[in-house]
């Protein structure tokens, strides 16, 4: 950080407790007549603030200061600035790849002569490992060290490569397993509202901000910290010392009233906010939520709302800091020195909230929070929120919806089957909704207290009245941090909860992720003999098809105190406001409202349960409470030593050809399509995350390397080897790819043979002879988990161009970061508009002095010679987008400057 550059005369100092402190004060450009900086979105003012304190006439320029500060409401210029957060936060799936990425760059810099300990990461960088535990064990109080035992088994190879990671680069600690979920970690540990830096002038305080290779990393906006997900290779340039460049924001605001009903949960309210704003249309945008509403919430309700902006498509939800963000840290054992400090620096910069402050939006959003009701998401999607007093029918409605409607296209001869699940000699008959399984997981709810201790006070009233979870149902509880077991034990309800099944798995993210693990053997069989539409309920935050398990179809986000209602249930068909939830020994009914506890009852148990000393506990020792973790050895080495018969970790080839000479842009041309897909296709879709199948070309490859299919372990756990991502990519079992249309999954026709085959071995044909390659699509393109993955898999098929109808931010920007090219189809037309089948040849018409958004002419050949020519958007949406591209991708970027300043 430096000051020499200060144009605007910015740098001030302010008193505190711990003496005068550097600030640099965004009111000095009103006081220039830049802009009404008091009528800024607080979201704006945190990045006015970066811009402010980073210019230096070089990667931040006056203009930068100049355009931001002159935010208009109404009309955002759309310019690209550059950002520049104060932090990176990875998880370990998509965190692993990311630290391959930069030894692979020490291996590549070492080639070209340059040192390779210079790539490091040049500010702090916090991984967490809580994708990779699996839901094996369940039911008993020896899961959790089972699934621990086992995570550690398959993931050995993997932990010691972040070891050494841990060990050899500077500005890098990595939280080890068995702690707790990333964004939950983020909340209560991690997160400090504000840092200190050094410059030549002294200690300077700037507002805490980061990226995060997770897409939930919004969950911080709670907290009022600016953040969101980036994809792996954008958060690899940021650790490296780029910025992230983004186009200017609208801000939408959002207004919040009134205070929630009885009975009525935060996960019921966040269900609402995503529906009302996935049909307002935010996707790229910020929403900042203000109003009386903000004021009377929990933090922890706050950052659950916050967490779901992906779901919502917003870039993030923010909530300015305000007095219950105090309340919070002090709460979560932050010392008083730190709450004091977000506190006097954020009055004194004017990022403080208070109700008379009155900020403008591009445009405004309302809810009375009185009017919520108790609510599900689903079957196949977060925003699909459904009220559970219509959940039965709805549920029954979409057995018969056409899958093109998210539905599942039963017949009337299908709705009556069942299955009988045969266990030790016990059977049970279960049909279409059956609950087969039932999770309290993810950072959406468990960071929260109230569902939390709800799900417990539900448990211990179903186990006084004699109630049990049907037989079928696999349970699980996978809390975010250790300090939710703390409270439930504290509150005397993990006794219930056991009672009912509902023991703990696990401390990471488990279900949500497609962590799930198998159902029991009998429960399968059911299903599969069946044909059943079987179905899970989870606590989490998404719910796409084939996410969750692959016996499952039927996939419902809830509240933690629903997850366990539908436990007791057994299915979804069923009316939860009238029917009885299941018969005590006696004979008795019991109805769901003689189990739910009141808004009283859960209030005064989160009061009881929690002190802060719980979080100063545990986080204290975060770093060293795993001994599995601790007994690691790896040795001194600036250059990781790869092995060439490891299957979790490989040098990945995006370097190998990389040199200082950069080619011109070139037209695509003759290229064929891999991939013909339809609306909101998902990262999940492109690359899944979940259970590598025996028959899949990442199976067969497993295989051969000697892996046995118990150990196959997920995709997510083996992103570190780019031979299992590549056959991986298309290969979930959901995606359908219209040039076969009789096939579900990773299937394509192979126009050189005219068979149908995997993606995989297409994509090599073709390879064969150098066939460029583009994926087609339509809305909402690679939406979901920013997951680097869809783009390094796609890039690896040996597509050159995804053509879209729009695309997800993350996963458009992965694409160039991967040098493939998005397009855009032009004015809301599509491939089916245009009469496209995918059968045709396609050719791109790049000039080699391509500029950002640049309208372009695409042709494609059908086999009778007839061609349809159409004009298409270039989606590389800045100049730094398009210098990306024209190096090959983001990496090769970074790396030349690097070596360039090093010579």
């Amino acid at each position: 950080m430096t000051a020499k550059f200060d144009p605007f005369g910015a740098r001030d100092v302010f008193s505190t407790s711990e003496g005068d402190l550097g600030i640099y004060r965004i009111r000095k450009l009103q006081e220039a007549g830049l802009g009404d900086i008091d009528k800024l979105p607080f979201s704006i003012r945190v990045l006015l603030e970066s811009v402010l304190r980073n210019c230096d006439g070089y990667i931040v320029s006056e203009d930068d200061v100049k355009t931001l500060a002159g935010w208009k409401a109404d009309s955002p210029v759309s310019t690209e600035i550059p950002f520049m957060p104060a932090r990176v936060v990875l998880q370990d799936f998509t965190g692993v790849p990311c630290v391959v990425d930069l030894a692979a760059m020490r291996s590549a810099m070492q080639r070209l002569g340059g040192d390779a300990a210079k790539i490091n990461p040049l500010i702090p960088v916090d991984l967490v490992i809580d994708h990779s535990v699996q839901v094996d064990a369940f039911g008993t109080d020896q899961a959790l060290d089972q699934n621990v035992a086992l995570e550690f088994k398959r993931n050995k190879e993997r932990y010691e490569f972040l070891r050494w990671g841990q060990k050899s680069l500077k500005n890098f600690q990595a939280i080890p397993p068995n702690v707790g979920i990333v964004h939950q970690v983020n909340l209560e540990y991690l997160a400090k509202g504000v840092f200190i830096r050094e410059d030549e002038k002294g200690k300077v305080v700037l507002p805490d901000s980061l990226v995060g290779t997770d897409s939930h990393t919004t969950m911080i906006n709670g907290l009022g910290v600016v953040g969101w997900g980036v994809g792996g290779i954008e958060a690899e340039a940021v650790m490296l010392g780029q910025p992230i460049y983004m186009l200017t924001p609208q801000v939408v605001g959002f207004e919040l009233t009134g205070k929630l009903g009885p009975g009525v949960t935060a996960t019921d309210m966040v269900l609402t906010i995503t529906e009302i704003l996935r049909a307002q249309g935010v996707v790229g945008k910020f929403v900042e939520f203000f109003g009386p509403g903000v004021s009377h919430m929990s933090l922890a309700d706050r950052a659950t709302i916050a967490n779901m902006a992906p779901e919502y498509g917003a870039t993030m939800g923010f909530f300015p800091v305000d007095s219950e963000t105090l309340n919070y840290m002090q709460r979560t054992g932050r010392t008083d020195v730190e709450v004091e400090r977000v506190e006097r620096y954020t009055k004194e910069q004017g990022l403080f909230r208070t109700d008379d402050m009155k900020p403008s939006y591009t445009s405004l959003v309302r809810l009375d929070l009185s009017t919520v009701v108790p609510s599900l998401a689903g079957p196949k999607r977060p925003q699909d929120r459904v009220p559970l007093a219509s959940m039965q029918s709805e549920f029954k409605k979409s057995l018969v919806t056409s899958p093109n409607e998210r539905g599942f296209g039963l017949g009337d001869e299908d709705l009556v089957r069942t299955a009988t699940v045969e266990d030790h000699g016990l059977s049970t008959e279960i049909g279409h909704g059956a609950v087969v399984i039932a999770a309290i997981t993810s950072c959406t709810n468990t960071s929260n207290p109230s569902v939390m201790l709800a799900a417990g006070l539900v448990a211990k009233k179903a186990a006084e009245k004699g109630l049990t979870v049907k037989p079928y149902v696999k349970t699980s509880l996978a809390p975010g941090s250790r300090v939710v077991t703390d409270y439930l034990e504290k509150a005397d309800l993990m006794d219930d909860l056991r009672k009912l099944g509902f023991n703990l798995v696990g401390y990471g993210c488990t279900t949500c992720i497609g962590n799930s693990g198998p159902l029991p053997e009998p429960v399968a069989d059911a299903v599969t003999k069946g044909s059943l539409v079987a179905s899970a309920v989870l606590s989490g935050n998404r719910n796409f098809e084939g996410r969750v398990n692959p016996h499952v179809k039927a996939n419902y986000l809830a509240s933690p105190p629903l997850v366990v209602a539908y436990a007791l249930a057994g299915t979804v068909d069923i009316d939860l406001d009238n029917d009885p939830i299941g018969t005590n020994v006696q004979g008795e009914d019991i109805y769901l409202k003689d189990i739910w506890p009141t808004n009283e009852e859960i209030a005064e148990t989160v009061e009881r349960a929690i002190n802060p000393e719980m979080f100063r506990e545990r986080y204290n020792s975060a770093y060293e409470s795993n001994p599995n973790w601790n007994a690691i050895e790896v040795p001194d080495s600036e250059l990781y030593t790869w092995d060439a018969n490891s299957t979790y970790i490989q040098e990945p080839p995006f370097l190998d050809d990389v040199k200082e000479t950069i080619d011109p842009i070139e037209s695509i041309t003759g290229a064929r399509v891999l991939a013909l897909l339809g609306d909101s296709v998902t990262t999940d879709h492109i690359s899944p995350a979940g259970a590598i199948a025996k028959d899949s070309p990442a199976g067969k490859y497993l295989m051969e390397h000697g892996v046995e299919p118990v150990d196959f372990n997920s995709y997510g756990s083996r992103r570190g080897n780019d031979r299992v991502m590549h056959r991986g990519t298309f290969a979930n079992i959901r995606i359908r790819n219209r040039l076969t249309p009789e096939k579900e999954g990773g299937w394509t026709k192979c126009f050189k043979t005219g068979e149908t085959m995997t993606i995989f071995d297409a994509a090599e044909i073709y390879k064969q002879d150098d066939t460029p390659l583009v994926v087609i699509a339509g809305k909402e393109y690679g939406t979901g988990s920013s997951r680097d993955w869809a783009a390094k898999g796609t890039f690896m098929l040996g597509v050159k161009s995804v053509i879209a109808s729009s695309f997800e931010r993350i996963h458009r920007s992965n694409l160039i970061g991967m040098g493939v090219l998005p397009l855009e189809f032009p004015n809301d037309s599509s491939w089916e508009s245009l009469g496209l089948t995918g059968e045709e040849i396609y050719d791109i018409y790049l000039p080699e002095d391509l500029k950002p958004q640049q309208q372009i002419t695409v042709s494609a050949k059908s086999a009778d010679g007839e061609v349809t020519t159409f004009d298409a958007t270039v989606r590389i949406d800045t100049p730094v987008e398009l210098d990306y591209y024209r190096n090959g991708g983001i990496l090769q970027t970074v790396l030349l400057k690097l070596l360039q300043a090093a010579k």
